[in-house]
């Protein structure tokens, strides 16, 4: 892995454009990535970098961690703290196997055991850097999930069997994060709550005018109620009369 020999900047990388001067841009994300793997990568790239090489004095380059490994004890504790929270912790989300996990901390670790060493340790830690070599494992691994899942896509294309082993294919887990991405671009259909008040409205007849007193008699049908209440009314009327 070049990138993690180098301790190249997680997230700029240098090019050279056609004037021949050298210019910077963002690290591009790998092909073949879920949305969640994407952002994961993105959030680990931007932490590390501001960790390890947010600022820049005489050409040499450093972060909030040299800074904050200057107090001497509280300094490497909040270190440590920040390399595991910041960046380990939010790279293991991406389903990472667990002997990259081990690296990772093993990179944490010797930079932890190198910062309790006054002032040489903490320049030691500060060229170490141990969030960006984290954040180019990532990267790099990321980078062969994406690959072997467009690989896989193309096979499945083209009706042949998969050449990734079952012991690989359980280790890179191409198209990891996939099923969360569908599930949150689905489209969600909002309830439909039905309201009393304009049931009831509906519900209600408007009431006849005169004029239309007798208009679809024919239609109505009178239940047992309506029939015995009529009869009780005509019933009144003779005794009246």
């Amino acid at each position: 892995m070049t990138s993690y020999l180098q301790k190249a900047d997680p997230l700029y990388e240098f090019y050279t454009d056609k004037r021949g001067k050298q210019r910077r841009r963002k690290r591009a994300i790998p092909p073949g990535l879920s949305e969640r793997d994407a952002k994961i990568l993105k959030s680990v790239q931007r932490r590390a970098h501001y960790l390890d090489k947010g600022f820049s004095i005489c050409g040499l380059r450093f972060g909030w961690t040299f800074i904050i490994g200057i107090i001497p004890g509280a300094g490497d504790v909040a270190d440590v703290t920040l390399n595991y929270f910041l960046v380990v912790r939010k790279a293991r989300q991406a389903d990472l196997p667990a002997w990259l996990v081990r690296r990772m901390l093993l990179n944490n670790a010797i930079a932890a055991l190198s910062g309790l060493v006054p002032v040489a340790g903490d320049i030691v830690m500060a060229v170490f850097k141990a969030n960006s070599r984290n954040a180019a494992l990532l990267e790099e691994f990321l980078r062969i999930r994406g690959e072997e899942f467009l690989k896989l896509q193309a096979e499945k294309a083209q009706g042949t069997g998969q050449s990734m082993s079952k012991k690989d294919s359980q280790q890179v887990k191409p198209g990891a994060g996939m099923s969360d991405d569908a599930a949150v671009t689905a489209p969600q259909q909002k309830p439909k709550f039905l309201s009393w008040s304009r049931s009831s409205r509906k519900g209600k007849e408007r009431a006849p005018s005169p004029g239309e007193m007798g208009r679809f008699v024919e239609d109505v049908e009178l239940g047992p109620a309506a029939l015995s209440g009529e009869a009780e009314n005509s019933t009144i009327a003779l005794q009246k009369r």
